[in-house]
Protein backbone atom coordinates (compact mmCIF):
# COMPACT_ATOMS: atom_id res chain seq x y z
CA UNK A 1 0.00 0.00 0.00
CA UNK A 2 2.89 2.56 0.93
CA UNK A 3 4.64 1.36 -2.58
CA UNK A 4 1.16 2.75 -4.20
CA UNK A 5 1.15 5.90 -2.29
CA UNK A 6 4.45 6.75 -3.79
CA UNK A 7 3.61 6.19 -6.96
CA UNK A 8 0.72 8.22 -6.47
CA UNK A 9 2.26 11.12 -5.01
CA UNK A 10 5.29 10.58 -7.90
CA UNK A 11 2.56 11.07 -10.27
CA UNK A 12 0.80 14.06 -8.87
CA UNK A 13 3.80 15.95 -7.84
CA UNK A 14 6.68 15.13 -11.26
CA UNK A 15 5.13 13.19 -13.62
CA UNK A 16 2.20 15.06 -14.54
CA UNK A 17 3.14 18.40 -13.88
CA UNK A 18 6.42 17.40 -16.01
CA UNK A 19 4.57 15.74 -18.84
CA UNK A 20 2.71 19.15 -19.37
CA UNK A 21 5.33 21.54 -18.77
CA UNK A 22 7.54 19.58 -21.05
CA UNK A 23 4.52 19.45 -23.79
CA UNK A 24 4.64 23.13 -23.15
CA UNK A 25 8.19 23.73 -23.99
CA UNK A 26 8.30 21.34 -26.76
CA UNK A 27 5.67 23.79 -28.42
CA UNK A 28 7.40 26.76 -27.63
CA UNK A 29 10.78 24.94 -28.43
CA UNK A 30 9.32 24.05 -31.98
CA UNK A 31 8.93 28.05 -32.86
CA UNK A 32 12.40 29.30 -31.88
CA UNK A 33 14.07 25.60 -33.83
CA UNK A 34 11.68 26.40 -36.73
CA UNK A 35 13.11 29.89 -36.79
CA UNK A 36 16.85 28.75 -36.36
CA UNK A 37 16.69 26.30 -39.09
CA UNK A 38 14.88 28.34 -42.09
CA UNK A 39 15.63 31.99 -41.12
CA UNK A 40 19.08 31.44 -39.67
CA UNK A 41 18.83 32.96 -36.28
CA UNK A 42 18.07 32.69 -32.70
CA UNK A 43 14.56 34.67 -32.54
CA UNK A 44 15.06 36.20 -28.43
CA UNK A 45 12.03 37.54 -29.65
CA UNK A 46 9.86 34.37 -29.37
CA UNK A 47 8.78 34.53 -25.37
CA UNK A 48 7.41 38.20 -25.77
CA UNK A 49 5.72 36.60 -28.93
CA UNK A 50 4.09 33.99 -26.83
CA UNK A 51 3.32 36.30 -24.51
CA UNK A 52 1.26 39.26 -26.98
CA UNK A 53 -0.43 35.92 -28.58
CA UNK A 54 -1.93 34.98 -25.38
CA UNK A 55 -2.66 38.20 -24.62
CA UNK A 56 -4.71 38.33 -27.39
CA UNK A 57 -6.46 35.54 -27.05
CA UNK A 58 -7.16 36.50 -23.58
CA UNK A 59 -8.62 39.76 -25.10
CA UNK A 60 -11.20 37.55 -27.00
CA UNK A 61 -11.42 35.31 -24.19
CA UNK A 62 -13.20 37.94 -22.66
CA UNK A 63 -15.03 39.09 -25.13
CA UNK A 64 -17.10 35.91 -25.73
CA UNK A 65 -17.45 35.53 -21.94
CA UNK A 66 -18.99 38.88 -22.07
CA UNK A 67 -21.50 37.70 -24.77
CA UNK A 68 -22.41 34.36 -22.81
CA UNK A 69 -20.38 31.83 -24.94
CA UNK A 70 -18.92 29.00 -23.60
CA UNK A 71 -17.22 25.75 -24.23
CA UNK A 72 -18.67 23.52 -21.69
CA UNK A 73 -16.83 21.92 -19.23
CA UNK A 74 -13.72 23.08 -21.02
CA UNK A 75 -11.79 26.33 -20.71
CA UNK A 76 -13.32 29.01 -23.28
CA UNK A 77 -9.80 30.12 -24.59
CA UNK A 78 -10.01 27.08 -26.74
CA UNK A 79 -12.67 28.83 -28.85
CA UNK A 80 -10.32 32.17 -28.50
CA UNK A 81 -7.15 30.76 -30.20
CA UNK A 82 -7.53 31.00 -33.64
CA UNK A 83 -8.35 34.63 -33.25
CA UNK A 84 -4.99 34.73 -31.37
CA UNK A 85 -3.51 32.95 -33.78
CA UNK A 86 -4.76 35.14 -36.57
CA UNK A 87 -3.93 38.53 -34.99
CA UNK A 88 -0.47 37.59 -34.15
CA UNK A 89 0.40 36.04 -37.27
CA UNK A 90 -0.32 39.62 -38.96
CA UNK A 91 1.71 40.96 -36.25
CA UNK A 92 4.85 38.76 -36.56
CA UNK A 93 4.19 39.38 -40.57
CA UNK A 94 4.34 43.21 -40.10
CA UNK A 95 7.25 42.80 -37.99
CA UNK A 96 9.10 40.66 -40.66
CA UNK A 97 8.13 42.67 -43.69
CA UNK A 98 9.40 45.97 -41.58
CA UNK A 99 12.30 45.10 -39.57
CA UNK A 100 13.81 41.26 -40.23
CA UNK A 101 13.12 41.68 -44.04
CA UNK A 102 16.18 44.93 -44.44
CA UNK A 103 18.23 43.21 -42.70
CA UNK A 104 17.82 40.32 -44.57
CA UNK A 105 18.07 41.73 -48.34
CA UNK A 106 21.43 43.00 -46.46
CA UNK A 107 22.60 39.73 -45.98
CA UNK A 108 23.44 40.32 -42.08
CA UNK A 109 24.98 38.19 -40.52
CA UNK A 110 22.85 36.18 -37.89
CA UNK A 111 24.36 37.92 -34.71
CA UNK A 112 23.04 40.96 -36.11
CA UNK A 113 19.06 39.63 -36.27
CA UNK A 114 19.72 37.92 -32.95
CA UNK A 115 20.34 41.67 -31.38
CA UNK A 116 17.71 42.67 -33.63
CA UNK A 117 15.36 40.43 -32.19
CA UNK A 118 16.23 41.44 -28.63
CA UNK A 119 14.57 45.05 -29.82
CA UNK A 120 11.61 43.04 -30.86
CA UNK A 121 11.77 41.77 -27.62
CA UNK A 122 11.16 44.66 -25.59
CA UNK A 123 8.91 46.45 -28.22
CA UNK A 124 6.28 43.34 -28.04
CA UNK A 125 7.01 43.33 -24.03
CA UNK A 126 6.19 46.73 -23.65
CA UNK A 127 3.07 46.77 -25.69
CA UNK A 128 1.55 43.50 -23.75
CA UNK A 129 1.86 45.66 -20.37
CA UNK A 130 0.59 48.58 -21.88
CA UNK A 131 -2.78 46.84 -23.01
CA UNK A 132 -3.14 44.02 -20.56
CA UNK A 133 -1.31 45.45 -17.57
CA UNK A 134 2.16 44.14 -16.33
CA UNK A 135 -0.51 41.73 -13.37
CA UNK A 136 -1.60 38.01 -13.20
CA UNK A 137 -4.63 37.81 -15.65
CA UNK A 138 -7.18 35.22 -14.74
CA UNK A 139 -9.06 33.62 -17.95
CA UNK A 140 -9.80 29.88 -17.21
CA UNK A 141 -13.08 28.65 -16.82
CA UNK A 142 -14.64 25.20 -17.23
CA UNK A 143 -14.00 22.09 -15.40
CA UNK A 144 -10.60 22.73 -12.87
CA UNK A 145 -10.21 19.03 -12.94
CA UNK A 146 -10.82 15.75 -14.38
CA UNK A 147 -9.69 13.95 -11.10
CA UNK A 148 -10.15 15.61 -7.69
CA UNK A 149 -7.55 14.31 -4.73
CA UNK A 150 -10.67 13.63 -2.38
CA UNK A 151 -12.56 11.50 -5.57
CA UNK A 152 -9.41 9.68 -5.78
CA UNK A 153 -8.74 8.88 -2.03
CA UNK A 154 -12.72 7.45 -2.12
CA UNK A 155 -12.25 5.38 -5.31
CA UNK A 156 -9.05 4.00 -4.14
CA UNK A 157 -8.88 4.06 -0.47
CA UNK A 158 -5.34 5.33 -0.62
CA UNK A 159 -4.20 7.72 2.09
CA UNK A 160 -2.25 9.86 -1.11
CA UNK A 161 -4.78 11.28 -3.49
CA UNK A 162 -4.13 12.29 -7.45
CA UNK A 163 -5.70 15.22 -8.71
CA UNK A 164 -5.54 15.70 -12.71
CA UNK A 165 -5.96 19.51 -13.38
CA UNK A 166 -8.51 19.33 -17.02
CA UNK A 167 -6.01 21.91 -18.04
CA UNK A 168 -2.65 19.41 -17.95
CA UNK A 169 -5.09 17.07 -20.20
CA UNK A 170 -5.93 19.65 -22.37
CA UNK A 171 -1.95 20.69 -22.71
CA UNK A 172 -1.22 17.16 -23.37
CA UNK A 173 -3.81 16.24 -25.74
CA UNK A 174 -3.39 19.51 -27.75
CA UNK A 175 0.48 19.34 -27.73
CA UNK A 176 0.12 16.07 -29.37
CA UNK A 177 -2.54 17.30 -32.18
CA UNK A 178 -0.37 20.06 -32.85
CA UNK A 179 2.74 18.20 -33.45
CA UNK A 180 0.90 15.80 -35.67
CA UNK A 181 -0.33 18.01 -37.50
CA UNK A 182 3.02 19.99 -38.10
CA UNK A 183 5.09 17.04 -39.31
CA UNK A 184 2.68 16.02 -41.58
CA UNK A 185 2.51 19.66 -42.85
CA UNK A 186 6.61 19.33 -43.01
CA UNK A 187 6.67 16.07 -44.38
CA UNK A 188 3.54 15.34 -47.15
CA UNK A 189 3.02 18.93 -48.00
CA UNK A 190 4.23 20.55 -51.43
CA UNK A 191 4.82 24.34 -48.96
CA UNK A 192 6.43 21.98 -45.93
CA UNK A 193 8.77 20.49 -48.43
CA UNK A 194 10.00 23.96 -49.93
CA UNK A 195 11.02 24.58 -46.06
CA UNK A 196 12.77 21.45 -45.32
CA UNK A 197 14.32 21.85 -49.00
CA UNK A 198 15.06 25.98 -48.40
CA UNK A 199 16.21 24.69 -44.75
CA UNK A 200 18.74 22.25 -46.18
CA UNK A 201 20.37 24.14 -48.84
CA UNK A 202 19.44 27.45 -49.54
CA UNK A 203 21.00 28.62 -53.00
CA UNK A 204 19.83 24.38 -54.24
CA UNK A 205 16.39 25.55 -52.99
CA UNK A 206 16.50 28.90 -55.20
CA UNK A 207 18.00 26.97 -57.94
CA UNK A 208 14.87 24.47 -58.13
CA UNK A 209 12.21 27.43 -58.32
CA UNK A 210 11.36 28.01 -54.31
CA UNK A 211 9.97 31.29 -53.37
CA UNK A 212 11.84 32.23 -50.50
CA UNK A 213 9.19 35.02 -49.44
CA UNK A 214 6.57 32.80 -49.79
CA UNK A 215 8.47 29.92 -47.28
CA UNK A 216 9.38 33.21 -45.11
CA UNK A 217 5.80 33.85 -45.10
CA UNK A 218 4.75 30.24 -44.07
CA UNK A 219 7.17 29.92 -41.51
CA UNK A 220 6.22 32.45 -39.45
CA UNK A 221 2.59 31.77 -39.46
CA UNK A 222 3.77 28.27 -38.23
CA UNK A 223 5.21 29.71 -35.41
CA UNK A 224 3.04 32.77 -34.72
CA UNK A 225 0.34 29.29 -34.22
CA UNK A 226 3.09 27.39 -32.15
CA UNK A 227 3.59 30.69 -29.36
CA UNK A 228 -0.33 31.24 -29.21
CA UNK A 229 -0.38 27.21 -28.45
CA UNK A 230 2.30 27.26 -26.17
CA UNK A 231 1.57 30.42 -24.71
CA UNK A 232 -2.42 30.01 -23.92
CA UNK A 233 -1.84 26.32 -22.83
CA UNK A 234 1.05 27.51 -20.34
CA UNK A 235 -1.39 30.51 -19.12
CA UNK A 236 -4.00 28.57 -18.63
CA UNK A 237 -2.16 26.13 -16.72
CA UNK A 238 -0.50 28.18 -14.27
CA UNK A 239 -1.05 31.69 -14.51
CA UNK A 240 -0.85 34.76 -17.21
CA UNK A 241 2.15 37.32 -16.40
CA UNK A 242 3.47 39.45 -19.42
CA UNK A 243 7.21 38.64 -17.28
CA UNK A 244 6.84 35.12 -16.99
CA UNK A 245 7.13 34.40 -20.64
CA UNK A 246 10.25 36.42 -20.94
CA UNK A 247 11.67 34.46 -18.33
CA UNK A 248 10.59 30.88 -19.90
CA UNK A 249 12.67 32.01 -22.78
CA UNK A 250 15.58 30.17 -21.04
CA UNK A 251 14.56 26.95 -20.89
CA UNK A 252 12.40 27.19 -23.94
CA UNK A 253 15.91 27.75 -25.95
CA UNK A 254 17.53 25.57 -23.49
CA UNK A 255 15.10 22.65 -24.87
CA UNK A 256 15.71 23.58 -28.44
CA UNK A 257 19.40 23.49 -28.03
CA UNK A 258 19.65 19.53 -25.60
CA UNK A 259 17.62 18.40 -28.59
CA UNK A 260 19.62 19.89 -31.32
CA UNK A 261 18.87 23.51 -33.39
CA UNK A 262 17.06 23.07 -36.02
CA UNK A 263 15.76 19.43 -35.46
CA UNK A 264 12.01 19.35 -34.36
CA UNK A 265 11.93 15.81 -32.97
CA UNK A 266 14.96 16.99 -30.66
CA UNK A 267 12.69 20.41 -29.62
CA UNK A 268 10.07 18.07 -27.96
CA UNK A 269 12.76 15.49 -27.05
CA UNK A 270 14.44 18.39 -25.41
CA UNK A 271 11.42 20.03 -24.13
CA UNK A 272 10.92 17.44 -21.88
CA UNK A 273 13.96 16.89 -20.78
CA UNK A 274 13.95 20.59 -19.16
CA UNK A 275 10.48 19.80 -17.72
CA UNK A 276 11.75 16.49 -15.74
CA UNK A 277 14.75 18.23 -14.61
CA UNK A 278 13.80 21.13 -13.29
CA UNK A 279 10.63 19.51 -11.70
CA UNK A 280 12.82 16.30 -10.14
CA UNK A 281 15.37 18.78 -8.87
CA UNK A 282 13.03 21.28 -7.29
CA UNK A 283 10.60 18.73 -5.86
CA UNK A 284 11.06 17.78 -1.94
CA UNK A 285 11.42 13.96 -1.95
CA UNK A 286 10.56 13.49 1.39
CA UNK A 287 6.83 11.93 1.10
CA UNK A 288 7.32 9.82 -1.80
CA UNK A 289 10.65 8.70 0.14
CA UNK A 290 8.27 8.20 3.45
CA UNK A 291 6.34 5.94 2.15
CA UNK A 292 9.40 3.91 0.27
CA UNK A 293 11.93 3.51 3.27
CA UNK A 294 11.65 1.71 6.57
CA UNK A 295 11.01 3.76 9.84
CA UNK A 296 14.08 4.45 10.95
CA UNK A 297 15.44 5.57 7.46
CA UNK A 298 12.38 7.90 6.76
CA UNK A 299 14.26 11.61 5.94
CA UNK A 300 14.10 14.27 8.65
CA UNK A 301 14.14 17.01 6.35
CA UNK A 302 12.40 18.18 2.57
CA UNK A 303 15.07 16.38 0.66
CA UNK A 304 15.02 19.07 -1.86
CA UNK A 305 18.19 19.32 -3.89
CA UNK A 306 16.73 22.98 -5.06
CA UNK A 307 14.66 26.02 -4.39
CA UNK A 308 11.67 26.24 -6.51
CA UNK A 309 13.00 29.61 -6.51
CA UNK A 310 15.82 28.51 -8.58
CA UNK A 311 13.94 26.08 -11.18
CA UNK A 312 15.27 28.39 -13.82
CA UNK A 313 18.57 27.64 -12.73
CA UNK A 314 18.53 24.28 -13.39
CA UNK A 315 17.88 25.09 -17.39
CA UNK A 316 20.68 27.46 -17.96
CA UNK A 317 22.87 24.80 -15.72
CA UNK A 318 21.80 22.04 -18.83
CA UNK A 319 22.59 24.24 -21.14
CA UNK A 320 25.83 25.14 -20.32
CA UNK A 321 26.74 21.50 -20.29
CA UNK A 322 25.26 20.67 -23.44
CA UNK A 323 27.05 23.47 -25.15
CA UNK A 324 30.65 22.54 -23.81
CA UNK A 325 29.97 18.25 -24.18
CA UNK A 326 27.78 18.40 -27.44
CA UNK A 327 27.13 21.84 -28.94
CA UNK A 328 25.04 20.26 -31.92
CA UNK A 329 22.45 18.40 -28.68
CA UNK A 330 21.40 15.17 -29.30
CA UNK A 331 20.06 15.12 -32.68
CA UNK A 332 22.72 17.11 -34.18
CA UNK A 333 21.08 20.00 -35.32
CA UNK A 334 19.46 18.27 -38.18
CA UNK A 335 17.94 20.68 -40.14
CA UNK A 336 14.05 20.49 -40.45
Amino acid sequence: MDFLNALVALANFVFIPAIAYGSQLALGALGVTLIYGILRFSNFAHGDTMAIGTMFTILVTWGLQALGVSFGPLPTALLAIPFGIVLTSLLVLGTDRLVYRFYREQKAKPVILVIVSMGVMFIYNGLTRLIIGPGDQNFADGERFLISARDFKTMTGLDEGLALKSTQAITVVVAILVVALLFWFLNHTRTGKSMRAYSDNEDLALLSGINPERVVMVTWIIVAALAVVAGTLYGLDKSFKPFTYFQILLPIFASAIVGGLGSPLGAIAGGFIIAFSEVGITYAWKKVLTYMLPESLEPSGLVQLLSTDYKFAVSFVILIIVLLFRPTGLFKGKSV
